[in-house]
């Protein structure tokens, strides 16, 4: 029995020092928030200026999918604190919708394939 108190008590006072460092928590400096903060601002000024000097056609749309996913990649990082997780989870949260992304590539490329095979059998057939 006394043992067994000993484990409770061994237990429980490892289960508080854990709430105790989760409830002080880990702290970034601000420098590093003000930092991202900054190459946010300057990302959509960039996306900004895209509309600003009336860009047209895939350069546009490259450009704005590029800075969109910067953008996006960051607030991940930092803010959601994905840059300080393990590389599994990561990789869990990560790797889906890069996956949807090649998909849709894929779809978006037969889709093309299928449009032009017909128009070229269709005129074809007139």
């Amino acid at each position: 029995m006394v043992q067994a108190e000993a484990q409770d008590r061994g237990l429980h006072g490892d289960t508080s020092l854990a709430q105790a460092a989760h409830a002080e928590g880990q702290q970034h400096p601000i420098r590093l928030y003000l930092v991202v903060w900054g190459w946010l601002f300057i990302l959509s000024a960039c996306s900004y200026a895209v509309d600003y000097f009336n860009l047209h056609g895939y350069l546009r749309w490259g450009l704005i999918v590029t800075l969109m996913l910067l953008k996006a990649g960051l607030i991940v990082a930092i803010f959601m604190h994905m840059a300080w997780e393990r590389l599994a989870l990561t990789y869990a949260i990560l790797v889906p919708p890069l996956l949807i992304l090649v998909f849709l590539t894929i779809m978006a490329l037969e889709s093309d394939y299928t449009s032009l095979t017909r128009m070229l059998s269709f005129s074809a057939a007139q």
